[in-house]
Order: C-alpha cells, then structure tokens, then sequence
C-alpha cells in the first residue's frame, strides 16, 4: 500500500529528538528552529513530560467522556490559573481544526446568527468549517464552499468599520489570529484587536481568538491577544498545548452556557493527552518558559533585524518571521541540507522561526551565526564571475 502522497517531503529521517536538536539515521545532528509547526513548546523529548505519560499509560491510557475523568479538572485549573482564565470553561478536543470547528459551531449555537468573519491570509483548519475560513483556495474543496464566511483585509480598521455597519446584525463571530503563522508571521495591530472586541460587543457577536500556533506562550504573554488588553469570548488552542502529543481545546467565556450533547468528542480529553497538556504547563510554570520566550525572541529579532541580506523582520516572543529576496530564494533549503538547521517557511518567501520556548542563547547564537554564514555564502559571486570582474577590471 502507498502513502498518500501530500506532502512535499525533505530528504531527512529523524530518528531521535532531546530538547532543540534532532538526529538523522546517519547520527547527524541537527538544530530545530521549527518544531514542527510550532509544536514543540518544551524541547523534544522533556523528561518531565515523558515520565508523565509513562506514569498514566501503567494505570490507564483511555476511557470515553461517558465517565469522569479527573485528570482533566487538573488540567483546567492548570491551565485557568497559568493563562488568567480561571473563570472560562474548557472543552478538550485533539487538534487545532477540531478546536475552530468547535468555536465556530458553538458561536453560532450561542448567537443563532450565521455570519463568520475571517480576515485575509488566515488559516484555521482543514475541516468543513474551519478551512472555509481559511484564505486559501487550493485546500477550500467545492463542499466546503459556504457564503457564510466573509474574508476582510487583515489589519483595516476601516473596511472592518464598513462592515459591520451594513451587516453587523447578521454576525455570529469574528475569528482572527493575533500573529497569523501560515499567513506570514502578520502581527495585528493592538487597536485593530480592541477594534474587534468593540464591535462584536456593539452587534451581539462572539471574538474568537484563534491562539492555536500564536498561543501557549509562545509570544511571550500565554495568549497573543494579551497584548491588546482584551479578553476574546473563546480562544482555541492545540500545536504546543501537548509537545506532540494530539491535543486540543477551547476556553470558553462564563456567559456562554453548555447543554448535554451541545459538543462532543471520542478522543478528546483522552488520560494521556490531559497528562502531556498538564506536563507542558507544569514545565512552562517551573521554568518561567512565558518570559524566557519573551527575552529570547526579543534578543533574536534585534540581532536579525542588523543583518544585511534579509528583510522585514517580524514577530513576538519566539514566533518570528523575516523576508527571504529573490537572490537568496533557496535559503531555507541550504539552512537544512548544508548546514543542518530546520526552519519553517511560509509562502512566497518568508522563513518562520518557531523554535522550544526553553531554546538556550547558546542554540540561538549558534543559529545567528550559522545563518550569517549561509547568507554570505550564497551572496559571494561565484568562481567564475569573480574572474569575469577580474578581467574586466584589467581591461
């Protein structure tokens, strides 16, 4: 039987993982700035978290929501206390599309209105609802499509304004990533974010805050919306919530009330995941893992932005993006098979940086210099031009 071939593959075998490095077959070594999609919150591998999931698969790995499971209130008031959100109400899914399919569901269920608003660039899934708010047409498929969804510009307060003027009655909610991944490390702007809560407030519309790549302190705050002073009425969270473990879930405001039957999950919530969920934060607590982010990334954006050769430097905490121009194209490429350094890329030319919140300064000296020394190499004129010049300077 064949895989299903979707996904456009590096020649690359992992075959073991420890904090930010990660070996080949062959034993080479190398340095993850990417953590598989911002995955990976506490290093590969943590010993803390592995223990935790070793413990709970000796007494018992799964049982359905039919039952209680006490492991999970523990990751609720874990998660409550570390976020500042100990007075929502959590919902345990297994992945980020499943935890916006959720909130998109359950903001209709609240409001009884239909209309979402996503913003250009976004990306929140791969499912029925989710990926039609998501601003790509490649992975929208024809059953997907639904006129229930309006893309607006990211950042435009004023077509935001527009908006809802003329249909701000027909709104369920209004979905954004504070700093969209897939998108391009985008940041929105604090007043845009206050802009939203404003106008979802005036029309009787839920602000989801889709934190499944920005959140779990990878910006340096738990949630990226922090910044902005502003509470979203659900916030939906996944990539580092399990360190690799499928986990998924959403906070969910006081005043929106469940119902038997209203969501539901079989895998959701499962004993193991809540054991990798809790280990993350418990590590993310113990290490002070928010504000190392915070520091790191602050340190990694100034040296990046004095480099020559790549521009527009974006981000916050250790969610970082920057521009590759077209005479370097192939820099994420050459950072993997020549100098042995995962990165992460976003279309057309942006590499994203999302490595450990626990990445040493030692690990990110070694990849500002590393990365220096590849820009310089593809920027030095090859053999052949240079004796070109050379004569032509004689001449």
């Amino acid at each position: 039987m064949k895989l299903f071939d979707v996904y456009p593959l590096n020649d690359v075998t992992i075959t073991k993982a420890q904090g930010s490095y990660v070996w080949d077959e062959n034993g080479v070594q190398y340095l993850d700035l990417y953590g598989g999609h911002a995955v990976i919150s506490i290093g590969h591998t943590h010993p803390h978290w592995v223990k935790r999931i070793e413990d709970q698969l000796e007494k018992i790995a799964f049982y359905s929501n039919s039952v209680r499971i006490p492991i999970q209130q523990s990751l609720a008031d874990k998660l409550g206390s570390l976020s500042g959100k100990d007075n929502y109400q959590l919902f345990l899914v297994n992945s980020g599309a499943e935890a916006n399919e959720n909130a998109l569901k359950l903001a209709s269920f609240h409001t009884g209105k239909k209309k979402i608003v996503a913003f250009n660039k976004a990306f929140h899934g791969r499912t029925s609802l989710a990926v039609a708010a998501t601003d790509n047409k490649n992975i929208v498929a024809p059953v997907n499509e639904t006129s229930n969804i309006d893309f607006l510009p990211f950042n435009d307060e004023a077509a935001l304004k527009e908006y809802f003027q003329t249909n701000g009655n027909k709104v369920a909610a209004v979905i954004v990533e504070a700093i969209q991944g897939v998108g391009g490390i985008n940041v929105a702007s604090e007043s845009f974010l206050k802009l939203i809560r404003n106008l979802c407030d005036a029309n009787d519309a839920l602000f989801i805050a889709d934190e499944v790549q920005c959140g779990y302190g990878r910006s340096g705050k738990f949630f990226a919306l922090d910044y902005a002073g502003v509470n979203a009425d659900i916030y939906t969270m996944a990539k580092g919530m399990g360190n690799g473990f499928p986990v998924g879930g959403i906070l969910i405001a006081p005043y929106i009330q469940p119902k038997h039957g209203l969501l539901g999950t079989t895998f959701g919530g499962n004993h193991l995941a809540c054991a990798a969920a809790l280990a993350v934060l418990e590590v993310i607590e113990k290490d002070n893992l928010i504000e190392m982010s915070k520091q790191r990334g602050m340190y990694l954006i100034n040296k990046l932005k004095s480099f020559d050769g790549i521009e527009n430097v974006r981000g916050k905490g250790l969610m970082i993006g920057f521009d590759v121009p077209e005479d370097i194209k192939d820099l994420r490429k050459k950072l993997l098979m020549d100098y042995f350094i995962f990165t992460g890329e976003a279309k057309p030319n942006v590499i994203r940086l999302l490595p450990a919140l626990n990445i040493t300064r030692k690990q990110v000296d070694e990849f500002l210099d590393t990365l220096n020394e590849a820009i310089e190499e593809m920027k030095a004129p090859a053999p052949n031009e240079e004796k070109e010049e050379a004569l032509i300077n004689e001449n």
